[in-house]
């Protein structure tokens, strides 16, 4: 099955790179700060951010792992994407080769590693924020996707 999607490209839309990091069974999602100012605040999504000029999806999806987790982001493939009038997003995926207390979390209220189960919940308990919290619409259909495809056999 080709997961890639055929996407008339909108030359106003912002590019954004994001990677869905799995390890033993779970993902690992960001909850974003609670800052009323950005994109879904205070909801789970994925690590990732926009692209800078001149720069491609893979290499911006490298420089923002690392920026928010201090992760070397090497071995990764596209996933799919996802684009509306005005965001495109270059979903990747990738196995997290460290355990969650190696990485340092510089972006972001909370970050864990979290069940298909409990995503597909459409919301989950963030420890640092000592609530259940919702995903980010768009994030959360990303990953409900990817739980869906055959991608997830071959992490299973």
């Amino acid at each position: 099955m080709n997961h890639q999607m055929t996407v008339k490209l909108n030359p106003q839309a912002i590019h954004i790179a994001v990677v869905i990091l799995y390890q033993n069974k779970k993902f690992l999602m960001q909850l974003r700060d609670n800052i009323p100012n950005i994109i879904s605040p205070g909801c789970w999504g994925l690590f990732g951010g926009h692209l800078e000029p001149g720069e491609t999806p893979e290499k911006a999806v490298q420089r923002e792992v690392k920026e928010e987790i201090n992760y070397e982001l090497t071995n990764f493939e596209k996933f799919n994407i996802y684009a509306d009038e005005k965001v495109i997003r270059h979903v990747y995926h990738a196995p997290l080769l460290v355990e969650l207390n190696q990485l340092v979390l510089e972006e972001g209220w909370d970050m864990a590693l979290l069940t298909s189960q409990e995503i597909l919940l459409d919301k989950c308990y963030s420890v640092k924020a000592g609530e259940i919290r919702p995903f980010a619409p768009k994030p959360h259909q990303i990953m409900i996707d990817f739980i869906n495809s055959d991608f997830i056999k071959s992490i299973n």
